[in-house]
């Protein structure tokens, strides 16, 4: 049994969450272009008002903090109240701090949790009960190569990362049979705000345009499992499978940090 992809985004609701740079604005401005109805939510309302003056098409501007709960049903019954419903919730926000063992910060990672797995969580139990009432729709989620396994400077963020992987393919297999789509993102390193703050050279680096143009194919062709580059995300996926003695050696040769 294999999940439906979306062939045509023309005219297609579709609820981008962390539109106002990056990836997000990469994928809502590239939605916008090919005729879908974009709903545009991030906190920085002035760069989604940017984003929407900027293309052509059907926008609804929804600002909004994803660890907030009562923002994202707001938003959301916005969405209901002007489209009736809703084809695919993109979720794409997140936060990144680069952490180590000997700088950790609880704070930092618990803000972290909170806007990286919580919330990708507040917006699935807002949009689910209508797609399973309706039997139709797709929730795709943005996590990374770095929820793969433990990895350098990813304290937080990798555990993060982690839950949404164990978390998309939970819903994966309770929701196909109900004829609701998963997308499960897993970029490798791209050129984004959050990358900029690396102060190490990042392998197969690929720009934010190049991002969307995959996780579009990827929704397109039904795809549960999207990551790119694939020269650099196979090579993790194959790192995971190997005994920890091997797995540790390789990362401490070839990861310069």
């Amino acid at each position: 049994m294999k999940q439906k992809g979306i062939e045509d985004f023309v005219n297609q609701r579709i609820w981008v969450i962390g539109a106002s740079s990056g990836i997000g604005e990469s994928c809502a401005r590239a939605l916008l272009n090919a005729g879908a109805k974009v709903a545009l939510s991030s906190r920085r309302a002035e760069r989604l008002i940017e984003v929407a003056a900027s293309a052509q098409g059907t926008t609804l501007i929804l600002p909004l903090d994803v660890t907030q709960e009562h923002h994202i049903t707001d938003a959301y019954q916005t969405i209901l109240k002007n489209w009736g419903g809703l084809d695919l919730l993109l979720f794409v926000s997140g936060m990144y701090t680069p952490l180590r063992a000997e700088n950790f910060d609880f704070d930092i990672a618990q803000k972290t949790i909170d806007a990286n797995l919580l919330g990708p969580m507040r917006a699935v139990a807002s949009v689910l009960p209508e797609m399973l009432k309706s039997h139709a729709g797709h929730i795709a989620i943005v996590g990374s190569v770095a929820g793969y396994s433990g990895l350098p400077k990813a304290l937080a963020y990798g555990p993060s990362k982690a839950g949404i992987i164990n978390f998309c393919e939970t819903l994966y297999y309770d929701l196909l049979p109900q004829g609701v789509s998963v997308h499960m993102i897993s970029p490798g390193f791209v050129a984004t705000e959050a990358t900029a703050q690396n102060d190490f050279e990042m392998p197969a680096l690929i720009t934010a345009d190049e991002a969307a143009e995959e996780i579009l194919k990827g929704i397109q062709a039904g795809e549960f499992d999207i990551h790119f580059p694939k020269r650099f995300s196979g090579f993790l996926k194959f790192l995971r499978i190997l005994p920890y003695p091997l797995y540790f050696w390789i990362v401490r040769r070839f990861v310069k940090i």
